[in-house]
């Protein structure tokens, strides 16, 4: 598999089948650009042949986790071949217990990408119509109301991918235009005939990292941002507290090289005009939150790479269960829908972006306070004579900031 990018940034198109797909990429259809889906006919033919081989173990009566057997626990509960094609709604309803708030239709496009992707691997035994429908379903802007809670995650993202499964059969709810409504409402203003499931779809639609996976795309995003946007934030306090900018010389960097750190350096010495117009205080070092920003904010930096690889890695991956090879003729049972490198990366990138927050709120304490600004007046209060006592300038706004 390549990874070159499979998007035409130029026609804001982001393409789905068998190419590398990034974190950018998400992000663009989460934020509203088309998708395209591979339509050659080899792909199509790719595609089928998992659903085909499905269709001949029927035929068979070969046994297959979640086809002609139960979920979970009741895998050793045999479906009778007449029941089969009932199995993946049932699955899809039982799941429909979601609680908590519901994901925002960014979040929901970028859930539906993530799974678009997954399944247009070709390994998990589903039609090349299912993957068309929820091509549709993103370029109308049609998105499933999907409550956040409900999944643990190990087992697949069960729940709330159970909401997009039940709009393809044209259950429960959906966002158009705005209004949240009855998704067979929307179809039938439309014209649109429901999905009716075929074996395995359900539990490939349902059984896989696709939420956790489109979280962390847009967590992904949004750290990046913070990352510059702290950079800037830090060298602003500098410029306001008099700071020293030599804290920031790219000589004393190269003596712990760090690569994200050292970026961090430049990106502040860059806006602080360091090398042409350096800033020297009567203070040799300034305090922790202002001479330590590039090592505290280098850690997300630095982290960042990895993060990127264990998400894209996912992104790009089969991970539901089990794994049809229509190639081969092989079923493969595994455990793929496990959601373990998607919460390692996201608790570690949780602890670097709460200790920016620390940072950040110890930047804004010190050009608060008469103690430690250099001349700045309290909670930067431009009131003078008798109003100055009644007024408390940005003293809430610090505390918010704690908070």
């Amino acid at each position: 598999m390549s990874h070159t990018s499979s998007a035409d940034t130029t026609d804001n198109t982001v393409y789905f089948g068998q190419q590398y797909l990034n974190l950018e990429q998400v992000v663009a259809v989460a934020k509203g650009a088309k998708v395209k889906l591979t339509d050659t006919a080899d792909y199509v033919e790719y595609i089928q042949k998992g659903a085909r081989f499905i269709d001949s173990l029927l035929h068979e009566e070969g046994v297959v986790y979640g086809v002609t057997t139960g979920y979970g626990d009741s895998c050793t509960v045999n479906v009778s071949l007449d029941l089969v094609h009932e199995l993946p709604l049932h699955l899809t309803r039982f799941h429909g217990c979601g609680l908590g708030d519901i994901f925002s239709p960014m979040e929901s496009r970028a859930i539906m990408a993530c799974r678009l992707n997954s399944l247009a691997v070709g390994k998990s035994g589903v039609s090349y119509q299912l993957l068309q429908r929820i091509e549709w379903l993103l370029n109308n802007n049609i998105t499933p109301i999907i409550p956040q809670e409900g999944s643990v995650g190990a087992s697949g993202d069960l729940t709330p991918l159970s909401y997009l499964a039940a709009v393809l059969v044209g259950e429960r709810e959906v966002m158009y235009q705005g209004k949240r409504q009855a998704t067979k409402d929307v179809y039938l203003q439309l014209g649109i005939v429901p999905l009716r499931l075929r074996p395995k779809e359900g539990l490939a639609l349902m059984n896989g990292t696709a939420v956790m996976t489109a979280l962390a795309c847009l967590a992904y995003d949004r750290s990046q941002y913070l990352s510059r946007l702290s950079s800037r934030i830090t060298a602003m306090a500098s410029l306001t507290l008099k700071g020293n900018s030599n804290h920031f010389d790219d000589i004393l960097f190269a003596a712990k090289p760090h690569p994200g750190q050292n970026q961090i350096a430049s990106w502040i010495r860059e806006d602080l005009n360091h090398h042409t117009h350096p800033r020297n205080s009567d203070r040799l070092q300034d305090r922790y939150s202002i001479r330590c920003a590039p090592h505290i904010i280098g850690v997300l930096q630095d982290a960042l790479p990895f993060m990127r690889q264990f998400i894209e890695t996912e992104l790009n991956s089969a991970n539901d269960n089990p794994i049809v090879d229509a190639e081969g003729e092989h079923i493969l049972h595994g455990g793929h829908f496990y959601g373990g490198h998607i919460a390692f990366a996201m608790d570690a990138l949780k602890n670097a972006v709460a200790n920016i927050a620390d940072l950040i709120d110890r930047q804004m304490a010190l050009v608060m306070n008469p103690k430690f600004n250099n001349g700045l007046p309290a909670n930067l209060s431009a009131a003078t004579g008798e109003r100055r006592a009644i007024n408390h300038g940005f003293k809430a706004v610090q505390i918010g900031v704690s908070a």
